[in-house]
């Protein structure tokens, strides 16, 4: 039987959460003209490149990674061997296992469904927004409610701008710039995130090999720019380890 007590505590966490739900909805709307913009150009690429409608929508409903779509996708056209262009989208992803890393001591306690959902919907944009959100309130217990509507929130932007992109390619103007506006909208996101030494390094890490490698074939470079950056990140966040202590 629930007591008057559990059920006012229940009716206060439920609130709670609704709450901070609304919280994260909102708090994703200034992020969201990045998001559409990249949509948009992920959508508009995939068709112009030529790739057949049916899979481009197949891939665009499934992947929901505009990155390494746009990564991928020329490699695809050309006719790059496919354990290439497999290689590249999971180097272009690798960031999200550091993004799983450092969301796991929020959501270690949910159910494994419950942290595979959230796993596949995390997007750029909000996960730096809910690390910025627990950096002055990491206890905070709704925080599962505020991450889910931050990240429904730009999956739904994503979507919706991606099929726009990919059914009104031959009216989107190439004027328009979508792709330049999506980078300075994860600039304001990256430059932040860029304030702590690792990030930092990976960052200048990755951008450094990017422009050195910028000419190598089958875009190669952007393998091995990501791979050193998060190579650099990764040791620069590594403990020291202790005087006299072998390896």
């Amino acid at each position: 039987m629930i007591t008057d007590a559990n059920h006012d505590r229940l009716t206060a966490e439920r609130a709670a959460r609704r709450a901070a739900f609304r919280d994260g909805v909102r708090d994703m709307w200034p992020a969201i003209p990045g998001v559409l913009a990249w949509g948009l150009v992920t959508g508009v690429a995939m068709v112009q490149a030529g790739l057949a409608l049916r899979f481009v929508l197949g891939l665009s409903l499934s992947a929901y990674a505009g990155s390494a779509q746009l990564a991928t996708v020329p490699l695809m056209v050309v006719g790059v061997p496919l354990s290439i262009v497999l290689a590249t989208a999971l180097l272009v992803n690798l960031r999200f296992v550091i993004y799983s890393a450092a969301l796991r001591p929020y959501f270690a306690s949910l159910p494994r469904w419950r942290r595979l959902l959230l796993g596949y919907l995390t997007g750029d944009f909000a996960f730096v927004i809910f690390m910025r959100r627990m950096e002055s309130d990491a206890d905070w217990p709704p925080r599962a409610a505020y991450f889910l509507g931050l990240v429904l929130t730009n999956f739904a932007a994503w979507h919706v701008a991606s099929l726009l992109g990919i059914f009104g390619s031959s009216w989107i103007p190439a004027q328009w710039g979508l792709g330049f506006a999506g980078t300075l909208a994860l600039l304001a996101l990256l430059i932040p995130a860029c304030m702590k030494w690792p990030a930092a390094l990976g960052a200048l890490t990755a951008g450094v090999v990017a422009i050195a490698s910028i000419h190598w074939p089958f875009r190669l470079g952007l393998l091995a720019a990501i791979g050193c950056g998060v190579a650099a990140a990764m040791i620069a966040d590594s403990p020291p380890r202790a005087p006299g202590r072998k390896s």
